[in-house]
């Protein structure tokens, strides 16, 4: 007999449990800025409609790309590079983004305390420590709760080339749709061959009875969401925009401006998504955890991250979307400005950089700073809490809005931080 497993299983096939969609509409109330010398005035309300994510995945060296510093032992072998701000210089490993860095606010003065990659990773995401009592939402999952479209098409969080970041204690179906390969579009989004619409429609029956008897029986919370997501399913499967994760039908030249790498195609599909009014997209590039051989390691991810990055803010730009398109890319932590004896660096939450480029953004400008070597921050620090209130600001999500989470506990997007005024367009 066919049990509620087996239902589940052949119903929509794998494409069900990655499929994740939203709820409710953005909220677009703005968040008062703190007083902030140095800073400025900030935007009067939400100024990005979608945010790409470019995830830098083991932590790049903030010495080695953002922030160098020439002359010093811990500087390392590459050399610095001028840049379009004034008296402000990146890796020579970064020409393009030099070239662009009009558009772009170098954040470095980030510190935090989370040297272990899952702890730090699930920092970065949530604006939260772990903790064993509360599963945190991540950023891709608050964009999709406030500014996704409960009858959208299109997933409202894409992970493209990593897993991205769970949804937390909001449900699966605020949760990433995965793409390994951007290159590839979708696979199982026809039904299986021999099930016709009839068949079909007498599946989705069966499974939405199966879930149906399960919760009256259960009382399991989850059914809500998991229903959430096989609806979500269908709409992809049926959406005529399934043409948004073809890369084909970009030139050949195009492609080519953006490196021919996974990470210079995953910002391509990045590029189509949010034009096609996906809200949240997240990029991965793996490897940046370079505690042996770095240099010979970081010069190819920066090659890798020089072109797509730099494609992504040009073909962005000049199609008009970079004005409400939030941009980020940044990882978990730095590394130590000391190199070790394998010719790498360790972890270093300590200080670090991220890049913001886009929407509701004061660009041009370096923000804060480190000394020296790189092994402290010394001015106008940016705690990670604040970095997150900042990111809620221009993308007008209610920082103030309370859930609860399954426990009862209530929770807000921010914790308790305040937006950096001075990251913000006047």
């Amino acid at each position: 007999m066919a049990t509620r497993r087996d239902f589940l299983h052949l119903s929509l096939g794998g494409l069900l449990g990655a499929v994740m969609s939203a709820r409710l509409p953005a909220h677009a109330r703005a968040w008062p800025l703190p007083d902030q010398p140095t800073g400025g005035p900030g935007p009067t309300g939400p100024a990005a409609k979608s945010c790409i994510l470019l995830w830098m995945n083991g932590g790049p060296s903030h010495v080695d790309t953002w922030d160098p510093k020439p002359g010093t032992v811990e500087g390392g072998p590459f050399k610095a590079i001028p840049t379009r701000i004034p008296g402000v210089s990146i890796c020579e490993h970064l020409p393009r983004l030099a070239e662009a860095a009009d558009k772009l606010c170098i954040v470095r003065s980030l510190g935090t305390r989370e040297g272990n990659h899952d702890r730090a990773r699930h920092l970065v995401h949530t604006g939260y420590a772990p903790s064993p009592t509360v599963a945190h939402p991540s950023l891709g999952a608050w964009v999709s709760e406030e500014l996704g479209r409960p009858d959208a098409d299109l997933p409202a969080y894409v992970a493209i080339n990593g897993a991205g970041a769970p949804a937390g204690f909001l449900g699966v179906q605020h949760g990433p749709f995965r793409v390994q390969d951007p290159a590839k579009p979708p696979q199982n989004v026809a039904p299986a061959a021999g099930v016709d619409p009839e068949r079909f429609r007498l599946r989705q029956e069966a499974l939405a009875h199966l879930e149906a008897d399960f919760a009256a029986r259960t009382a399991d919370g989850l059914v809500k969401g998991r229903m959430q997501v096989y609806d979500k399913a269908r709409r992809l499967m049926a959406s005529g925009r399934l043409d948004a994760f073809d890369l084909g039908q970009e030139s050949e030249a195009t492609r080519v401006r953006y490196g021919r790498t996974t990470f210079g195609e995953g910002c391509l599909l990045a590029r189509r998504l949010v034009e096609a009014g996906v809200p949240f997209v997240e990029v991965g590039l793996d490897g940046w955890d370079t505690h042996k051989d770095g240099f010979t390691r970081e010069a190819a991810l920066m090659a890798s991250l020089d072109a797509g990055f730099g494609a992504l803010l040009m073909d962005l730009a000049e199609r008009g979307r970079l004005q409400d398109t939030l941009v980020l890319c940044l990882g978990e932590f730095g590394r130590t400005p000391a190199i070790n004896a394998d010719e790498g660096r360790d972890h270093h939450p300590q200080a670090w950089s991220a890049v913001l480029a886009g929407a509701g953004i004061r660009t041009g400008q370096a923000w804060g700073a480190t000394d020296r070597t790189g092994e402290a921050v010394v001015d106008r620090p940016v705690r990670i809490e604040d970095f997150f209130a900042t990111l809620a600001t221009v993308l007008g999500l209610d920082a103030t809005r309370q859930f609860a989470t399954p426990l009862g506990r209530p929770l807000t997007i921010v914790n308790k931080g305040v937006p950096v005024a001075g990251l913000l367009r006047a």
